[in-house]
């Protein structure tokens, strides 16, 4: 018998404030353990809370750019549970009235296109976190009370596939718009993801369940993957799966329970009586919606029209602060394709090799364009591109001071780049011979010779002109 998986996300992303939701402790990531709290987010008896307005206007801000309806009238509850990460003993979300509902986005696999459904996005805080170590655990709460919003899916996804393409444009769309980082190695964005197998046709969904906390793409895909395998094979020997709360090793593969899982009754949700409902006007909606930064799907139209390959932009649209930096060094010289070019070619050959990082770039965006700009004047050879480049890495430098030290303007000296080629024919007399004989292959080795004794200070074309006409007389 073959079986239809049915997968639904919750999608958890940290919001982009400065405090946390209900108090004035820094949202900040990192630091020592438990010294972003106060008597509000540590649970104390008696500490009000005050609603965080940046949050509520991200959170707003994400059903705009997903396509969500927003409710005029929103309010919080207390889902309650003891857990040692949760200090209050209950968590402030969002059950009755969510701040967004409905929406979607579309996704393509394998170049077919699906619209996959959004139940709602609510507002909640976060809790803490714990270590263990052997016998002992030890909670942190820096992250207690941190603002996030979980954007919960309908159960429209089939495979390990289309989660991913999922998760990948979410996140995409959630940095572009200024409302979460998406930094998953960090927490910031993680998933839920509900999985159940029933027979192929039936009308009915299988048992669910539920794997937490799963923070890196590739991990949600394997998870996925291995839920869906570790089903079948219980399904097939005619075994029943249980309802229950799972967690996925991503060293092993190997998935483990952690709890049966629970029902919305079951945290015994109640009206915050320390909160006041929001009520919100369609003045201060559209003032919300005018602060919306541009998204993806609009960048990537207006890249286009520069004329850059459909790849390069892909590329440049990977990650907010690739696409940030390719906007600024495009302030500087606007000269679109010749600057996503040397990023795409130069800049991210140097990243993806661990040579350097885009958010701790030594150097601006217009000292970047700069660079580029000196070799499309032909002030530059470019040829010697990537060594300045790779300066600039290495000390800070910008491309003026590197050029002026080094000697690597271009000066148009024509006596001295003759007497150069002169000296590189006398020294290679054989391959000068082959030319004569119509061996033109080795007209780009004496090229090559004749631009490293020159070190750049000539443009390429004057070399050529040159180097042809010595060679014609030869």
């Amino acid at each position: 018998m073959k079986f239809y998986p049915t997968i639904g996300l919750e999608t958890h992303a940290e919001l982009m404030t400065e405090s946390k939701l209900f108090c004035g402790c820094p949202n900040e990531f990192g630091g020592s353990e438990n010294n972003h709290c106060c008597i509000g987010c540590s649970g104390f008896p008696g500490a009000l809370p005050e609603l965080n307005k940046k949050a509520l206007e991200l959170i707003i801000r994400a059903g705009f750019a997903l396509d969500c309806e927003i409710s005029r009238f929103t309010k919080w509850e207390r889902k309650n549970y003891f857990y040692p990460d949760l200090p209050a003993a209950y968590q402030t979300s969002q059950m009755e009235r969510p701040v967004c509902v409905g929406g979607g986005l579309e996704i393509n696999i394998n170049g077919e296109n699906k619209f996959k459904r959004l139940n709602r996005i609510h507002l909640e805080e976060d809790a803490g976190k714990l270590t263990h170590e052997g016998n002992k655990s030890y909670a942190d709460y820096n992250r207690t009370g941190v603002p996030l919003i979980e954007i919960v899916t309908e159960p429209d996804f089939h495979s390990s596939e289309e989660v991913v393409a999922y998760v990948e444009k979410l996140r995409r769309i959630l940095q572009f718009a200024d409302i979460c980082d998406g930094k998953m190695e960090q927490g910031s964005l993680r998933c839920d993801v509900n999985i159940s197998l029933a027979p192929e046709n039936s009308d009915k969904l299988g048992t669910r369940t539920e794997i937490k906390n799963l923070n890196s793409i590739k991990a949600i895909g394997r998870a996925v993957e291995a839920e869906i395998t570790r089903q079948t094979e219980i399904l097939e020997s005619g075994g029943k799966i249980v309802q229950q709360t799972l967690k996925y090793n991503d060293l092993t593969g190997e998935i483990t329970p952690m709890r049966e899982k629970a029902d919305a009754f079951d945290y015994r949700y109640m009206i915050d009586p320390d909160i006041k409902p929001v009520v919100l006007t369609e003045e201060e909606l559209d003032e919300f919606r005018s602060r919306l930064p541009e998204l993806p799907q609009a960048r990537f139209e207006r890249y286009k029209s520069y004329g850059i390959s459909e790849n390069d932009v892909k590329t440049l649209l990977s990650e907010k602060v690739i696409s940030d930096f390719f906007d600024n060094a495009v302030k500087t010289y606007d000269s679109p394709k010749s600057i996503a070019n040397f990023i795409v070619v130069e800049l991210l050959g140097r990243v993806n090799r661990g040579e350097a990082d885009m958010e701790k770039l030594p150097f601006s965006a217009s000292d970047f364009a700069e660079l580029q700009k000196y070799v499309d004047e032909g002030k530059v050879n470019r040829d010697i591109r990537k060594d300045i480049l790779r300066d600039m890495l290495e000390t800070g430098k910008t491309a003026v001071q590197i050029c002026d030290e080094k000697n690597l303007w271009i000066k148009e000296d024509t006596g001295a780049v003759e007497a150069v080629i002169d000296k590189i024919l006398a020294a290679n007399p054989k391959a000068v011979e082959q030319y004569r004989n119509g061996e033109v292959k080795v007209f780009g080795f004496l090229m090559g010779q004749a631009s490293k004794e020159l070190k750049g200070s000539a443009a390429p074309a004057t070399v050529k002109n040159i180097l042809e006409g010595k060679l014609k007389n030869a």
